[in-house]
């Protein structure tokens, strides 16, 4: 069993020297910042449709998958095919910020983009905020894709825990 990759690392050969090269460029990185604030932007402005104009398109896998104790309840009582996976998502996402009454935002921390060509991953700890209090914290990850020269998210997906476990 490896210890978060501590034991992989120390038995692990050399790598070649074509791992972890890049091909990335400034502009690229400036374009997914962009992407990035623009997201923070648009939960902020409620404004779905510059959020809508982010995604490469409205069924991109966007979830917090559930945990395993929380499926096996879910398929014990109620579908036995629950994965997890809720099924509304970016959709769901999106009109929820809609109808939120109160001010929405979401908070990044230690950002880490990794981009190679026409693929990028956007990975961050997060803090979402309801009325400028929080709701829920975690790991978010995106996957993104460049497309017709503008970078798109393809996919969202992050851990989730709970306001009260953050005073713990």
């Amino acid at each position: 069993m490896f210890s978060a990759g501590i034991a992989l690392a120390q038995t692990a050969p050399p790598a070649p020297s074509h791992v972890g090269r890049h091909a990335s460029t400034p502009e690229d990185i400036r374009a997914i910042e962009k992407v990035v604030a623009d997201f923070q932007a648009a939960l902020i402005a409620k404004d779905v449709k510059l959020l809508s104009s982010l995604m490469l398109h409205t069924n991109i896998l966007f979830a917090s998958p559930a945990d395993d104790g929380f499926i096996k309840k879910m398929r014990d009582t109620t579908d036995v095919h629950f994965d997890g996976v809720a099924a509304a998502g970016y959709v769901g996402f999106a009109n929820y910020i809609k109808r939120e009454p109160l001010r929405t935002e979401e908070k990044f921390y230690n950002v880490k983009i990794t981009q190679d060509r026409h693929v990028a991953w956007v990975n961050f700890d997060y803090e979402f905020l309801v009325g400028d209090k929080l709701s829920n914290y975690g790991v978010e990850a995106w996957q993104m894709v460049k497309r017709d020269g503008q970078w798109k998210i393809l996919s969202v997906v992050w851990s989730m825990h709970p306001a009260a476990e953050a005073a713990k």
